[in-house]
């Protein structure tokens, strides 16, 4: 099992591997007739290390909303689609919003950073992919995180929480974003770090749904919604996407 060590940095990186891990090498791709023209990816977790900030923004609306909520059951009922956990703690539908300003209130306090090595990723595959972005986040907030990181333009379409009706794990959002690129689900992988996100991108019909071990608390439901391809950095993306061209 990975284990992320820390640099003099104190960024996680990964150690050098041989060969990106598979979850079904007996079900290797085959060959695609057509290139591989787009990468679409996840935002938090995936590219943004944003999990401290979450927890903290999490459990300070537990706190105001009288939840008596803390870190183990976040990690136990925690999904990219926070309504969820809304209705695993069995707060009223009528309480959401209220709960929704006070968690952004408190997460606009922290500073999340990009996850090491991220931005050499992207800027390798923009070299030869479109990329797009697909994220359950607040439209406000990733909008003014991707200005502030300067990744606005990396992105030809980005689709954040809200952008459509249903949210992930429905297809609904990729596939709006598929249609801004102007790309055929099958000549696109999925890049993401929670179990919603390979199911999201199987029901676009997208050539792979990769995944990416992180910081969230996603890891064992990941594994078992076995992913085409399963990362333990994002730097081992490149690499990965050799098996899908």
């Amino acid at each position: 099992m990975y284990s992320p060590k820390e640099g003099r940095s104190g960024a996680p990186f990964c150690f050098p591997r041989a060969a990106v891990k598979l979850i079904s090498p007996q079900k290797m791709p085959t060959k695609n007739n057509s290139p591989l023209k787009g990468v679409l990816f996840d935002w938090d977790g995936t590219l943004l290390n944003s999990h401290s900030a979450d927890t903290a923004a999490y459990l300070a609306m537990f706190r105001a909303m009288g939840i008596p909520w803390g870190l183990t059951e976040l990690e136990t009922h925690y999904s990219p689609n926070w309504y969820r956990v809304y209705r695993a703690a069995k707060l009223p539908k009528h309480k959401w919003p209220a709960a929704d300003q006070v968690w952004r209130k408190n997460y606009s306090k922290q500073n999340p950073k990009l996850i090491a090595g991220a931005r050499r990723v992207l800027a390798r595959l923009g070299a030869h992919h479109d990329l797009g972005l697909v994220t359950s986040g607040d439209r406000d907030r990733v909008h003014r995180q991707l200005k502030s990181f300067d990744l606005w333009h990396t992105f030809s379409a980005r689709v954040c929480g809200g952008d459509t009706t249903q949210r992930k794990p429905h297809p609904a959002p990729l596939k709006l974003a598929l249609r801004r690129m102007g790309l055929d689900p099958q000549d696109t992988v999925y890049v993401g770090d929670a179990p919603e996100d390979l199911q999201m991108a199987r029901s676009a019909g997208v050539r792979a749904a990769i995944a990416v071990l992180g910081s969230f608390p996603t890891e064992k439901r990941l594994r078992a919604a076995k992913p085409d391809a399963l990362l333990e950095c994002i730097e081992e993306l490149p690499a990965a996407l050799k098996f899908f061209l």
